[in-house]
């Protein structure tokens, strides 16, 4: 079968060089596990840091040996867990850039794909939905009268952020992204009610416009600096949910953190959010959210490349900031199986 590894270490941003595709055997059914076949890879921003080993203290992939590791949507090809059957579509965070792999049946959690999608669970109901709403429903506990600002609202998590706080009652939702698709995505398609091009002449005066009253909740995934510009237009006693700072995870120094007095003088509530802690309530998400995917109420724009050789080539725009919604490789197609 055919995985993707790196060439070696990237000395920064990853680009599409760093990476090789090579054959290797397929994977041996674990006792206590499945072996499935790939569908589609999830591929993410903290990715990217991880290849450096500077991801949650999680290690870095071994150049030649360790297929990069990412979350996948596939079918159980082979199975020597009773309750898991062949053909059934599953979705594990322990997955991997690779046409085949071998899982617990404790990295797994099976899904429904009738109604929604196999991608879905990648997106809006994978890792990216989770995040956001954990942030927006969780610690910021965004409700009715709420107004939000959300960084990097063109993106999987942010997008889902700001349909989730509108979902809970936000009485207005404004986003910030990169360029005028971006933007236009943001407004038409994910319904938020404004999203200023930060690339604009000006932008920081727009994001004060769009809000008068000041922002009651932010959520925050590019950096310390969108995070100060963002505390200045906060609200007495306002919430901010530091989910990302994207701009660090290739910086070899570490920035200057957010102003103190800032925070003391907003009365600000600043909650860190790590996603891994709201695994266990995947489920809970996947309930509240998944009939408003099918529906087509709640939605993800996808970035999709065609074949598993395409990953490092999509992997590289995703790097840069130029994908747009959410990064997939489609690997093989999902087959109809008994069970």
């Amino acid at each position: 079968m055919k995985q993707i590894v790196l060439r070696h270490v990237p000395p920064a941003r990853p680009e599409a060089t760093d990476f090789v595709a090579v054959e290797v055997a397929p994977p041996a059914c674990p006792e206590d596990g499945v072996v499935i076949d790939v569908v589609h890879v999830s591929l993410d921003p903290y990715v990217g840091s991880r290849l450096r080993g500077r991801h949650m203290g999680e290690p870095a992939p071994r150049p030649g040996v360790d297929p990069i590791p990412g979350a996948v949507v596939g079918q159980i090809a082979h199975s020597r867990v009773p309750h898991l059957a062949e053909g059934q579509w599953v979705h594990s965070m322990q997955g991997a850039w690779a046409e085949k792999v071998a899982l617990s049946s404790h990295a797994l959690r099976p899904i429904e794909v009738h109604q929604t999608g196999s991608r879905a669970h990648l997106g809006a109901l994978g890792m990216p939905g989770l995040t956001a709403w954990a942030g927006i429903t969780q610690l910021a506990r965004a409700g009715a009268g709420d107004q939000v600002l959300v960084d990097a609202a063109a993106g999987a998590v942010g997008g889902m952020a700001g349909q989730i706080a509108r979902l809970r009652g936000a009485s207005r939702v404004v986003g910030i992204a990169g360029g005028p698709a971006k933007c236009a995505l943001v407004r038409e398609r994910y319904g938020f009610d404004a999203c200023v091009d930060y690339r604009a002449d000006g932008w920081e005066d727009a994001v004060g416009l769009a809000l008068p009253e000041g922002a009651s909740v932010h959520f925050e995934n590019v950096s310390v600096g969108m995070a100060t510009m963002a505390l200045q237009r906060l609200r007495p006693y306002g919430r901010m949910v530091l989910c990302g700072l994207v701009d660090q995870y290739h910086a070899d120094t570490v920035p200057p953190g957010l102003p103190a007095g800032l925070v003391i003088g907003r009365r600000a509530v600043v909650l860190g959010l790590v996603v891994y802690d709201f695994y266990p309530r995947w489920d809970e998400f996947v309930a509240e959210i998944a009939p408003h995917v099918a529906s087509g109420g709640i939605s993800i724009a996808e970035d999709v490349a065609q074949g598993l050789d395409a990953a490092p080539g999509l992997f590289e725009r995703l790097m840069r900031g130029e994908n747009i919604g959410k990064a997939v490789v489609d690997v093989g197609q999902g087959i109809a199986r008994p069970g």
